[in-house]
């Protein structure tokens, strides 16, 4: 599935609930979704991991639903190479 699709599939499936709840409240769950994950990098079984990071995913489509962004489209500066430094693979200084 295209990340568009997704999106639109997310849009169909929650759009109206995430519209009544807002863009404040979805953004909320969606950081609830990655301290989920992050707990789950740290303790969670392979499934977990996997579980967490559709959520994630999910509720970030969600969002930018809410705040009309294309994933799709914003997702194409990084197509060809980093859109910092223009360098495939990076080649930005590494920072701890």
């Amino acid at each position: 599935m295209e990340v568009a699709e997704f999106q639109r599939w997310m849009d169909e499936l929650y759009g109206d609930r995430d519209r009544r709840r807002g863009q404040d409240r979805t953004f909320g769950w969606f950081v609830e979704e990655v301290g989920e994950l992050s707990r789950a990098l740290r303790r969670g079984t392979p499934e977990n991991l996997r579980h967490e990071f559709a959520d994630v995913v999910a509720w970030l489509a969600s969002l930018a639903n809410s705040a009309g962004v294309d994933l799709q489209a914003e997702l194409e500066r990084y197509r060809d190479a980093c859109p910092r430094c223009s360098a495939r693979p990076c080649a930005c200084p590494y920072v701890e």
